[in-house]
């Protein structure tokens, strides 16, 4: 009888430890990222975005040239050994190599610190517009209605010549033109969040609205804000290129792969990889880009769970 009561209690013990093990398990993030880990087309992008980041942040520190070194005995040079010019020279004698580097660095630098700002900005928008409702959210969102009007690219252009062509005020400015899209999803999602008994409870025990805000929802939006701010990345990046092969970002002796792709395709016929080589790294940085946001978007999405 002993003996039989004892062995129900350690099945017991043991079946409870098996269920905590399990509901720990299947924590959401720990959920997601077990999703995320299955797919093996993000998880290569990723660990080519690392590279790249890798590469773009210690090389220019490693490599024996400066970004605006010039060599007139090295000019026009195809990719070679020689001198160290692996990925060739331009016609001024620079370094191939150290300048699509230092370009990555730029675009990186452009593409998150703008997302940032898009993040800040379309979050804290979405979220008061779809929290009050009614009027408020009326007049935000016509605004946002107002600006979605407007040719995106030719915005982009008028900020940059308000602003001018310094760095740090092109990180605001194409973070200022990639918000829409944001501030309306997170207006949507807020609708459907304050309703909920979480926030009703927030409201009972006397919460300031701005801490049910920014405590209680925005945290509840995380997956979604991070599923775009993948995608927006990107576009950025992309952004910031086509305004330095117009002639409106970075301007020389800087660079980005916009300004190296510009010059390139002028220069395409005689020395074609100084157009291919920045256009690969572009390319294959935007296209690593999405494939992890899918990657993100898939593995946080609730109804695939």
């Amino acid at each position: 009888m002993l003996f039989q009561k004892a062995k129900r209690q350690a099945l017991a013990e043991s079946l409870s430890a098996t269920t905590d093990a399990v509901i720990e398990g299947r924590s959401p993030w720990a959920d997601a990222r077990r999703r995320f880990l299955k797919n093996k087309a993000a998880v290569a992008s990723l660990i080519v975005l690392l590279v790249i980041g890798i590469l773009i942040v210690a090389g220019p520190w490693v490599l024996p040239h400066a970004f605006d070194d010039t060599d007139m005995d090295a000019m026009n040079f195809a990719p070679t050994l020689q001198g160290f010019h692996l990925f060739g020279t331009d016609d001024l004698g620079r370094d191939l190599l150290v300048r699509t580097l230092i370009g990555g660095r730029i675009s990186f630098m452009v593409g998150i610190l703008g997302t940032v700002v898009s993040v800040v900005i379309g979050v804290s928008w979405g979220a008061v517009a779809g929290f009050f409702g009614g009027r408020i959210d009326a007049l935000m969102m016509r605004f946002v209605d107002v600006m979605y009007a407007l040719p995106f690219m030719l915005f982009a252009i008028l900020l940059m010549t308000f602003f001018g062509r310094n760095l740090v005020l092109m990180f605001v400015a194409l973070g200022a033109i990639s918000w829409l899209d944001m501030a309306r999803i997170v207006r949507g999602q807020t609708l459907s969040l304050k309703s909920k008994e979480f926030v009703e409870a927030a409201h009972a025990i006397g919460v300031p609205r701005r801490h049910i805000i920014f405590r209680h929802i925005v945290p509840n939006l995380l997956g979604i804000v991070v599923v775009y701010a993948t995608v927006t990345i990107p576009n950025v990046i992309l952004t910031e290129s086509v305004l330095s092969f117009l002639g409106m970002g970075v301007q020389e002796p800087m660079t980005s792969w916009g300004v190296l792709v510009d010059e390139g395709q002028s220069k395409m016929e005689a020395m074609p990889w100084l157009l291919l080589i920045p256009g690969f790294m572009l390319s294959l940085t935007l296209y690593c880009a999405n494939y992890v946001g899918d990657g993100l978007r898939d593995a946080l999405d609730p109804k695939d769970r």
